[in-house]
């Protein structure tokens, strides 16, 4: 609190110091950037919150197969990928109750929910041309996205009005191969656009193999003068298997092999531990502006996935059917001296899911069945938010949201149990103001509320129990940032933030390596942000352009009141969050056709486990992308690339098991490997 006072008051003496002259010349102005999280809707330099915007530049520096390396430009955003197909993302160090997937972060497909009602986000369904666009709200966005205290990401597919038709080819090291075409079609009255790719990996340890079919269609049309309605279909086939951790003396002998077999237990080979994930999703959206005060965007999304998982201890069958829609309408109003904007709306989710468990027989479900469950969920969010845009450039923002949830449990089999958990209603405020100081530098301050409700797989985690007594985790965030333009060729974006959280969810595990949640008192997340990027001026016939940048995060989270087993933790390290992360790049073009992008990473040592007795060890890695873009015969756009993935031949462990039993912790990620590709536009 004493930081949000001090730096409002900075904010104020501050507008009496500032210089109205900007440079008019700088070269990709923040500014520029347009953000839509939060209903905002204009330049980031006007936003008082921490966002980071992920253009389809940004995502195609890399290999194209997955969104992994862009994401993790981004300062204290971190994605993990255990094995070809099983990512994992975390925002400000969410990963603490993630062992594989997404939770504790909300995300949004072109303006729909794509987390479901159980809490659970497919992240992986998502082929990597899906997306064209990324936003990441870091910190708590509760109060107008809902439930989530890790931050909230919005994905944007961003259909363009022009006819196309392309296709590409990808191969690479461990098996990799990819295919994909795509079409867009015009009309008077609206575009359509089709996309189909197929990515396949043998991967880089044993039991790592991937597989993923997806196609999709995103299409507009206009309805009327003032109307629209969007709609996006996916469908989605993707198989991984999963080669499961390793203790450190394995890993340290052959960091290749999937976990053995043991006296107890066979391996994930023998028993062909691996997930099916064949996902179908629908969504409208119907957008009308009514005047040029009123707007109302209103959508509905229905989803359905088929999931099948034959792990080490056992195989579970599920099938999982998700819906609901979310409005919201904004006002727009002006008076002679200073304007806003109230934006407000509702969102429901419906959940349905009957889980069947079954023994692995080496890849298949045995004859007999161990449990028979059905998870049913129904949550609303419903939110208000009021922004105004005073004199003298300040822009204050004040919002709210109350959310509702209720969990019910039924099984069948073994023994019949019928348990409900009806949460508390939570409201979830915000306050955030800015003061832009010209047109080239603008701070901000917030304070933020947030909470986050166990997911289903936490309160019936793998080892089949229902616990009716997780509770949400509740967080205070305060927030500070500066960001803009210097020296004309310099962007800088600076947060500083103290996130207090309270019964924090961590993950424990069995000693046959089913995990289960439990509430871990209080911990206190402090940390600091930062992303640059300097682009000179360049005038040569040779050189076309040139870009230096980089970001860091520093993470200092410590436990608080956390006692498990008699055993007091507080003060230790927070589990599976290294305390800085750092990456660099370069990005440059010759004669206009040749490109290189480098990137630069280093992750600090790790720790695996509440008591820090183990530490993943650091790491430094160096991936480079090189290209060239031309066009051929009558303007068919064409563009070869080829790269180097941890060009060092570092052996390192990404996507760690925290808190193993038997200290099983090390997923090796893959050692040097190459791939090249190419892509063909015909219009």
């Amino acid at each position: 609190m004493r930081l949000l006072i001090i730096t409002t008051f900075s904010l104020i003496l501050s507008s009496s110091l500032a210089q109205e002259q900007a440079d008019q010349d700088t070269v990709r102005r923040l500014d520029e950037v347009v953000v839509k999280a939060y209903a905002y809707d204009r330049g980031i330099l006007e936003v008082p919150a921490a966002i980071a915007v992920l253009d389809s530049i940004d995502l195609n520096r890399f290999n194209n197969t997955s969104f992994l390396p862009a994401i993790n430009t981004v300062p204290g955003v971190r994605m993990e990928e255990r094995s070809p197909g099983s990512y994992r993302l975390s925002v400000r160090g969410s990963t603490l109750r993630s062992p594989f997937g997404v939770r504790n972060v909300k995300v949004y497909w072109n303006g729909l929910p794509l987390t479901d009602g159980g809490g659970n986000t497919y992240l992986n369904s998502l082929d990597f041309n899906s997306i064209n666009n990324i936003e990441i709200v870091k910190g708590p966005g509760a109060s107008l996205y809902g439930a989530g205290t890790g931050g909230v990401v919005l994905l944007s597919s961003q259909l363009k009005r022009e006819t196309t038709l392309s296709g590409g080819f990808m191969g690479g090291s461990y098996g990799l191969t990819r295919f994909d075409a795509s079409g867009t079609a015009v009309a008077k009255k609206g575009t359509i656009k089709f996309g189909i790719a197929q990515q396949n990996s043998s991967g880089y340890r044993e039991q790592t193999a991937m597989t993923r079919l997806a196609a999709q269609i995103d299409g507009i049309v206009s309805i009327g003068k003032r109307s629209t309605l969007s709609t996006i279909m996916l469908a989605s086939n993707l198989d991984y298997e999963t080669p499961g951790g390793l203790t450190k003396a394995q890993y340290e002998a052959n960091p290749r092999q999937a976990r053995p077999g043991t006296a107890t237990q066979p391996g994930a080979v023998d028993q062909k531990a691996a997930v099916s994930n064949n996902t179908v999703y629908l969504g409208f959206v119907h957008e009308i502006n009514w005047n040029e005060a009123w707007l109302t965007r209103t959508g509905i999304y229905g989803s359905n996935t088929d999931f099948k998982n034959p792990s080490i201890r056992n195989y579970e069958a599920r099938t999982e059917n998700n819906g609901g829609g979310r409005t919201e309408t904004q006002y727009k109003f002006r008076k002679p001296n200073w304007q806003g904007k109230f934006t407000f709306g509702g969102e429901f989710q419906y959940f349905y899911s009957p889980v069947e468990v079954y023994g692995n027989d080496k890849g298949l479900p045995t004859s007999t069945i161990q449990l028979i469950d059905t998870l049913t969920s129904r949550s609303f969010l419903g939110f208000a938010q009021v922004e105004f845009d005073l004199p003298r450039q300040y822009f204050l923002t004040v919002g709210t949201s109350s959310n509702f949830l209720k969990y019910h449990f039924d099984r069948s089999v073994p023994t019949i149990v019928i348990q409900d958990r009806k949460f508390n209603a939570e409201f979830s405020p915000r306050i955030a103001l800015l003061k832009k100081l010209n047109s080239s530098l603008s701070i901000y301050s917030s304070l933020s509320y947030g909470f986050s409700p166990p997911t289903f797989a936490e309160v019936r985690p793998s080892t089949g129990n229902f616990n009716n007594d997780l509770n949400p985790e509740h967080g205070t965030s305060y927030e500070v940032g500066v960001r803009g333009n210097a020296l004309k060729r310099l962007t800088f974006d600076l947060t500083a933030y103290n996130f207090q959280l309270s019964e924090t969810i961590v993950i424990q595990r069995t000693p046959d390596g089913a995990e289960y949640f439990i509430n871990a008192g209080k911990t206190s997340q402090k940390g600091f942000e930062a992303k640059v990027s300097w682009l000179p001026n360049v005038n040569s016939n040779v050189l076309s352009s040139f870009r230096l940048w980089s970001s860091y995060s520093l993470y200092n989270y410590h436990f608080v009141d956390y006692v498990n087993d008699a055993k007091d933790y507080s003060g230790n390290l927070l589990t599976g969050v290294s305390p800085n992360v750092a990456l660099a790049g370069i990005d440059l073009t010759v004669w206009k056709k040749v490109y290189t992008n480098v990137t630069f990473t280093y992750v600090d040592h790790t720790p695996m486990n509440d008591a820090n007795s183990e530490f993943a060890a650091e790491y430094f890695l160096i991936g480079t992308r090189v290209g060239y873009k031309t066009v051929i015969g009558r303007k068919v756009p064409l563009e070869i690339f080829g790269g180097v993935d941890n060009l060092l031949d570092e052996i390192y462990s990404l996507g760690n098991d925290v808190n193993a039993i038997g200290g099983r912790y090390y997923n090796a990620a893959a050692r040097r490997n190459y791939y090249f590709g190419i892509k063909l536009s015909l219009f």
